[in-house]
């Protein structure tokens, strides 16, 4: 299975717990890095390559942030789990097609839970070893409710400009 990872910005530097990393399976041929996508983590910067919008500059940020806040509030809606189960869950309910980093996941899920969306114990997972298992706040639920609207409405409005699919 070939997956393309989303690069890493000029202002990333290596080994930065910053830099965001999502992977997108795009076909089974070679791996291949495409352009830079802001999905997570990612440090509180002037963005220069911004169109003028009646939002502001941390809004925007906060969009393009809240994508991997979004499929994690969205996996734990289904149930408490501990962090390799919720990259794993999110693998698997999008068909392979992306992969989450735990060096991303990790800091995302410390960041949901100090906005109180989620909460996390220390258990046992299946294979027996200790794991912080995640679930969603009643906070988290009105989050996530609050993000899927936006995610389709932004969804709507791309599609709307992307025009019906030419055959």
């Amino acid at each position: 299975m070939a997956v393309m990872e989303w690069g890493i910005p000029s202002f990333a530097k290596e080994g930065n717990p910053l830099t965001p990393t999502v992977f997108l399976n795009l076909d089974s041929s070679a791996l291949v890095p495409t352009q830079f996508v802001l999905v997570d983590n990612l440090p509180k910067v002037a963005y220069s390559g911004s169109m003028s919008t009646r939002k502001t500059q941390r809004e925007r940020l906060a969009l393009l942030q809240g994508t991997l806040d979004l499929l994690i509030l969205r996996t734990l809606k289904l149930g408490p789990q501990h962090g390799h189960g919720i990259a794993v869950a999110i693998q698997e309910q999008s068909d392979d097609t992306l992969l989450v980093d735990h060096g991303s996941l990790y800091p995302a899920l410390q960041r949901l839970e100090e906005a109180g969306w989620i909460r996390a114990e220390w258990g046992t997972s299946d294979n027996n070893r200790r794991a912080r298992f995640y679930e969603l706040t009643a906070k988290g639920r009105k989050q996530l409710a609050e993000e899927t609207r936006q995610w389709r409405r932004l969804s709507e409005v791309i599609a709307r400009i992307l025009g019906p699919e030419e055959a």
